[in-house]
């Protein structure tokens, strides 16, 4: 599991660690990897050093590569005696090997890499002036020459614990991230601007009393629940879960939900659907069994999903009162969280449950929860996340690029499965059944969210590796995709267990 550290942490640990050369290790590390991703060695590299720290690993990394005999340029963007202490002396170590600075990028000659050390994590608000004029200029050389980018720790005007780009951000093929991975490398902007991401640790091991802030999901956080399953089994002993939805013209959300439950193992799925016309069996999935909605909440169900295709009628809103009351496990997307947003007697209800529910809102649907803007709930999705696990007592899920993971004791983890072919309709109504299929199967709340939501984005990834997408990508084609690679994870799972 990659732990995840917000910059107060950071700071804390660097702090704890001050009286050993991490600015050299850093520098060493940057050198190592800018060795390797140096394909034309007549041309020379590029460094740009900022004010900061993140100035002083650029020096450490150049003057190692002049000592490999690269021709460095560097461009300085700041002033010798404002640099910090520990920066200063990097720098005079590389005045002092015989290395030069300019004040100006160079238009040229062409470049064989371009190293990023303007600001690193220490920047959170648009970089402006010469700052903001450097980062474009990298960029159009980078695009002009078709070099590689090195981001030192974090692209700079990349804010590395939120994943947001307020204005102009380096664009980097590589980013080396130092001591810890951060959070805003995994969310939001962060993996269209970082490229490849390596750590370097610099040596540490890190404190005990310094706890990550947040986890990268990972399979070692649900593995425990990846069960071969018995040959003395039966359908029920996989659980009967159900899927409210599918009002008038949105049956397809609700068949979607159904379907990817059935496909994920869940023994009886029931689907009770708003339309007040509905067809008597699904004739691409006629496993699924339907029941008019009041039935449906009477089946003795082992976890339910309210929200695919649910509408916003009054009837949908009195049969969510009900759902909310049952004492089962619940998963609330899509109209079912528009419905609690708009309604108080809902939160209530939500809130009161004694088994947290699980909300799978997109970044509209968290805003009309936390009544905000999405823009606001994008800002800090660590913190729009938390904020709706405590307001409604709910395991959340906040979906978007690096799906945000809130428990309701206040963990988060973020996932970095997935890709852009999932930006389309229906995929949440895939990812719902999923997670109602393992909360069918015995899964706990926790672990049920977190395999679904990895589950979900590696199905996609597996498709477009096969060249499925990303474009034109389904969220019915994820569905065996998903049912295939759950498979090979029980199968791995026992495997492991046996040896």
């Amino acid at each position: 599991m990659t732990a995840l550290y917000l910059s107060p942490s950071l700071r804390q640990i660097e702090a704890q660690y001050r009286q050993e050369p991490l600015m050299q290790r850093a520098g060493q590390a940057a050198a190592d990897w800018a060795t390797e991703l140096v394909r034309e060695g007549n041309l020379p590299i590029l460094v740009l050093a900022g004010p900061g720290n993140n100035g002083g690993d650029a020096f450490e990394a150049a003057r190692l590569l002049r000592e490999r005999f690269f021709d460095v340029r560097v461009a300085f963007a700041g002033q010798p005696s404002r640099l910090p202490e520990d920066a200063s002396a990097a720098f005079q170590r590389y005045i002092g090997a015989g290395g030069v600075t300019t004040l100006a990028i160079p238009a040229e000659p062409h470049w064989a890499l371009i190293i990023d050390g303007l600001f690193g994590i220490g920047l959170t608000r648009a970089p402006e002036g010469q700052f903001a004029d450097w980062i474009a200029v990298a960029n159009q050389l980078a695009q002009r020459d078709h070099c590689p980018v090195l981001a030192l720790d974090c692209p700079s005007g990349l804010n590395a614990d939120t994943g947001n780009v307020p204005g102009v951000a380096i664009n980097a093929s590589h980013t080396l991230t130092f001591i810890a991975a951060k959070p805003g490398l995994l969310t939001v902007d962060g993996p269209d601007y970082c490229g490849e991401i390596r750590i370097a640790t610099l040596n540490l091991e890190l404190p005990g009393e310094t706890m990550p802030d947040g986890q990268e999901v990972a399979m070692a956080d649900f593995a425990s629940c990846l069960q071969p399953r018995r040959h003395s089994s039966h359908k029920g002993s996989f659980g009967s879960i159900g899927i409210l939805g599918g009002a008038h013209s949105m049956l397809g959300a609700a068949f979607l939900a159904g379907r990817s439950a059935v496909k994920l193992g869940a023994g009886k799925v029931y689907v009770g659907l708003l339309d007040h016309q509905p067809p008597g069996f699904d004739p691409d999935q006629p496993e699924l069994m339907f029941r008019r909605p009041q039935a449906l909440l009477q089946s003795g169900l082992d976890a339910l999903a309210c929200g695919p295709g649910m509408g916003m009628a009054l009837d949908a809103g009195e049969l969510l009162e009900a759902a909310l009351a049952l004492d089962l496990p619940l998963v609330l997307d899509a109209d079912a969280l528009n419905l609690v947003a708009s309604e108080g007697n809902l939160q209530v209800a939500l809130a009161s449950r004694i088994k947290p529910a699980i909300l799978t809102p997109h970044p509209t649907e968290a805003a009309r929860l936390l009544e905000c803007t999405t823009a606001e709930v994008q800002a800090d999705r660590i913190a729009a996340a938390q904020e709706i696990s405590t307001r409604y007592h709910a395991h959340v899920a906040l979906k978007g690029c690096g799906t945000l993971i809130a428990a309701v004791d206040g963990r988060w983890w973020i996932n970095s499965t997935g890709n852009p072919g999932m930006a389309t309709a229906g995929m949440g109504d895939v990812l719902t059944g999923i997670i109602t299929a393992l909360l069918g199967q015995g899964w706990p709340a926790e672990k049920a969210l977190l395999a679904g939501v990895h589950l979900h984005g590696s199905a996609a990834d597996r498709l477009v590796a096969s060249g499925i997408g990303p474009i034109g990508l389904t969220a019915g084609e994820v569905i065996d995709a998903a049912r295939q690679l759950f498979n090979e994870w029980v199968r791995a799972s026992g495997a492991a267990t046996s040896r």
